[in-house]
Formats: structure tokens, sequence, C-alpha cells
């Protein structure tokens, strides 16, 4: 009777060390979509889970579409104090997907990016201002270099959520959008036939370094 009495107890001491120990592992590695619990520190942006969308009007006709890959950027985060974090990313202009090649190739020359001379584009934030009302969103104002031309833009951008993900890290997912004109960076070829208002959203996955 001893016997049996001490392995149950011994059986329910496991389970509520086990049942300790899943919550504590569940608290630990459960996605968040609250910005204060994301945690703070160095950030990268994960190239194949970042990129960036871009809308023009063409002609009248449609809406084209394409996109720049190889997006790099770095970010550091301080969730007790969101107007200190930073962040700054790299555009490298050739790596141009507007999936067609004559396009392709005629946005390298002066007509639009030229990017012989300006190979890359550039964004450093200068401050974020959280949304009041929700948490979740931000105004990301600061710098773009584009063409040589250097002007204030503001990237409205929505926090996503933070956690575990595969490969064993820790990541932290928004996405943004502005809209710049072309013209203001020099670039006015086929004005208006073409649009100079382009439209940009940014998808970007963060890992923790």
């Amino acid at each position: 009777m001893l016997n049996r009495r001490l392995l149950a107890r011994t059986a329910v001491a496991g389970a509520l060390v086990l049942s300790l120990v899943g919550g504590v592992v569940t608290a630990q590695t459960a996605a968040t979509r609250v910005p204060a619990e994301v945690q703070a520190g160095t950030y990268k942006l994960d190239p194949g889970h970042g990129k960036i969308t871009w809308k023009v009007n063409h002609l009248g006709f449609s809406t084209y579409v394409g996109q720049f890959i190889n997006v790099s950027a770095d970010l550091t985060l301080d969730p007790a104090n969101p107007s200190a974090s930073t962040l700054t990313a790299t555009v490298p202009l050739a790596d141009v997907a507007p999936n067609d090649d004559g396009l392709k190739a005629h946005l390298q020359t002066p007509d639009f990016f030229n990017t012989a001379e300006f190979p890359t584009a550039t964004f450093v934030a200068k401050s974020i201002v959280v949304d009041r009302e929700d948490q979740t969103e931000a105004d990301v104002i600061g710098d773009l270099t584009l063409h040589g031309v250097t002007r204030p833009v503001t990237l409205e951008v929505q926090f996503n959520q933070a956690g575990p993900s595969m490969g064993n890290t820790y990541k932290v997912g928004f996405d943004g959008e502005t809209t710049i004109r072309r013209s203001d960076f020099g670039m006015s070829y086929g004005l208006p036939a073409i649009g100079d208002e382009v439209e940009l959203h940014i998808e970007g996955e963060f890992v923790k370094q």
C-alpha cells in the first residue's frame, strides 16, 4: 500500500513539474502581437522574406506592378521606448523584377535609375511615432536617397507579430507602405503618360542577432 501511495504521489509531482515546465516553454516560445512584448535587440532583414512591391499607372490602361528584391536592412528595437529604435535599409536597384526583360534593362538607364552611377537606394529612419490609439501602427519618418537625390519620406508601418520561427530563430514582422513621386528624385521620363506617383509596399521579417 505504501509503495502505491508513493508511486501515486511521485506521478502527481511529476505531472505538476511537467505542467509547470510546459507552461514556461509555451510562454517563452509563443508568438505575440503585442509590441511591448517583443524582445529588444538588434535585427537583420531576412532577404528571403523582405521585398518592396511598387505600383505605377501605365498609360491609363493598367497599374503596372514590380518588385525590388535582395533588400538589406538593419533594425534595433527598444519596445520600452519605440522612438529610440533605428532602421536603415539598402535597395540594390539592379535587382528589380518587373517581369519584363526589356523594361528591366530600361530601368537601369539614365531615363530611370541610372544604376551605373546610382546602384542603390537607401532609407535611414530619423524618427518613429507610434499611434496612440493602436500601438501596432507607427509612422517611420526618414530620408530616402534615390537617383542621387535625398527626400523625406514617411512609411506607414504595421507590426504583425514577433516570436519563434523555423530554424530556431526569433523574428519580428512588419508591413509598410508609402507613396513617392519619381519626379521628386529626378526621374521624369514618360510623364505624364507613365504615372508620377509610385506606390510602395514593404514586407519585412527581421531575424534577431
